[in-house]
């Protein structure tokens, strides 16, 4: 039995699914993720790599396929240099395992491509969701809404009509959106909130980010938080309401819960518009008549079905043989079906 491992290498998030099938054609899934902050403890990425690796799959031989955005970390001087310290790192961790790398063409490519053209192999994480989502649901919209960015990938008709590869690219034409459901500071999405029969000014400040606002209005668990707080305290519900008033430089016993709880919703609804405007600056270059179903994934796949309501779009649904929690981390999914499929075409 082949094991086939599909790698996520974030700036904040280490990601892996390992996917086999036996000779009778049962599938066996295992996915495994950490935290990590890559701008803060690089050195211990290896580590943390091994540690994944030992959790999803037996000790010998895999073939892996790795995807990363921790290259963007600012710890590094340039992309370049992110991604040929990532590939090291796996190589490090995994040295028992056939390691291949997606660039931003689709493509499969060994290691020693990567290492000599690293540009061409940055950033290609949601390239992997569009593939399979392209030979899985034929037409829809990706909405694959993380911690810290959103994926807005049109696919027609068995192919990713997406016009950006690079990140710069993929903001310029909207298909990335630079926010997420948990560490997008309040202040980069709204600059006053409603308060008391008036609009009041946020302070520009790091007080607060969406996981607070979420965990306020109880659409995310304290599991779901992962990664630090702004303010190193902890994740429960009356954490969170504290981070949201000092975005209003107060104090909790300041305010009532009621006005916080009114805070994060209009926090909310600013993310949602933000998001839905995106997808329908998407959908008016496509021009379709008919329309088309969202794919919502991620951590924040609770508001990618909101932002659909709004748009009043119907919802794909995951495959079955999908367990629930992969939609978590469905690039490394993606890539472990992409790989089974190029290794002995299997049909999904």
């Amino acid at each position: 039995m082949v094991v086939y491992l599909g790698w996520d290498i974030g700036g904040v998030h280490t990601k892996v699914a390992a996917l086999d099938i036996s000779d009778l054609g049962e599938r066996r899934v295992r996915t495994a993720f950490a935290s990590l902050a890559i701008w803060r403890e690089k050195d211990r990425l290896t580590g943390v790599i091994r540690a994944l690796r030992q959790r999803v799959a037996p000790p010998e031989h895999a073939i892996a396929a790795v995807t990363m955005t921790a290259e963007l970390a600012d710890v590094f001087a340039t992309k370049r240099e992110g991604v040929r310290y990532v590939l090291r790192c796996m190589v490090r961790a995994c040295p028992q395992d056939r390691i291949v790398v997606l660039n931003t063409s689709g493509a499969f490519r060994p290691l020693a491509d990567a290492m000599r053209h690293p540009l061409d192999f940055a950033a290609t994480n949601w390239l992997a969701t569009a593939l399979w989502a392209a030979a899985t649901m034929r037409t829809c919209i990706v909405l694959d809404i993380g911690s810290t960015t959103t994926d807005i990938i049109p696919v027609r008709h068995g192919r990713v009509d997406a016009r950006g590869r690079t990140d710069l690219d993929r903001l310029m034409c909207g298909e990335l959106v630079y926010t997420g459901v948990i560490r997008t500071p309040v202040a980069a999405l709204v600059r006053n909130v409603p308060l008391r029969g008036q609009r009041v000014p946020v302070a520009a400040e790091f007080f607060a980010v969406t996981g607070d606002v979420y965990l306020v209005l109880q659409r995310i668990s304290p599991g779901d938080y992962t990664g630090d707080t702004p303010d190193g305290r902890g994740k429960t519900r009356k954490d969170a309401a504290r981070r949201l008033a000092r975005m209003v430089c107060a104090d909790p016993d300041q305010l009532s819960m009621r006005e916080i709880v009114r805070i994060a919703w209009h926090v909310y609804r600013t993310q949602v518009t933000l998001i839905a405007r995106a997808v329908r600056r998407i959908l008016r270059r496509l021009g379709d008549a008919t329309p088309i179903p969202i794919l919502p994934l991620g951590t924040g796949r609770f508001l990618a079905h909101d932002v659909a309501q709004r748009l009043r779009l119907p919802i794909c649904a995951l495959p079955t043989n999908w367990p629930e929690d992969t939609a978590r981390i469905a690039p490394c999914m993606a890539l472990a079906e992409l790989l089974i499929r190029r290794d002995i075409g299997c049909v999904y």
